[in-house]
């Protein structure tokens, strides 16, 4: 007699070993994607606060040329030609004038005077606005500051919060 014991397939060992290896794949990948997203979030919010100084820079130069003097509008989102994917408007078409409280949303807080963007991730940051003075002798442009995070105007160590 011949022994036909054929047997095909992987071992105990062999399928431990697998799946040990992909668990350590897995461990190095995740927190390289979640970091690639923060930074893709962090680019996208910087290209938008930059079209948005473009285009205070546009109005007070279109100001200046109207009126004689160089003024920011009172929100700065008006100042866009083209607003930004999750720019908050209700459904009358009203700007949502509260921090931004869903994934990817923009607004405008007219009480604070911030604009706020919240993440995917659920974690919010703003930019402080002043307009300036819009009228009179010392009419003048505001100011924009850079990225902060939390609502209350804190801001990270890594993350000075300068206003410029």
């Amino acid at each position: 007699m011949t022994n036909s014991n054929n047997t095909k397939g992987f071992t105990l060992i062999e399928l431990i070993m697998v799946t040990i290896i992909l668990g350590i794949l897995a461990a190095v990948a995740i927190p390289r994607y979640m970091t690639s997203v923060a930074a893709a979030e962090a680019a996208a919010e910087d290209a938008v606060i930059s079209s948005i100084r473009a285009g205070l820079e546009n109005y007070a130069t279109e100001q200046l040329m109207s009126g004689g003097r160089r003024t920011w509008t009172t929100n700065p989102f008006d100042a866009l030609a083209t607003l930004p994917s999750g720019y908050a408007v209700n459904a009358q078409g009203a700007t949502n004038v509260a921090n931004a409280a869903t994934d990817g949303e923009w607004t405008y807080n007219t009480t604070s005077h911030n604009i706020t963007h919240q993440r995917n991730d659920n974690t919010r940051y703003h930019w402080d606005y002043a307009p300036g003075t819009q009228s009179g002798d010392n009419a003048a442009v505001g100011t924009l500051s850079e990225r902060g995070t939390g609502l209350d105007g804190a801001s990270d160590s890594d993350n000075v919060h300068v206003h410029s």
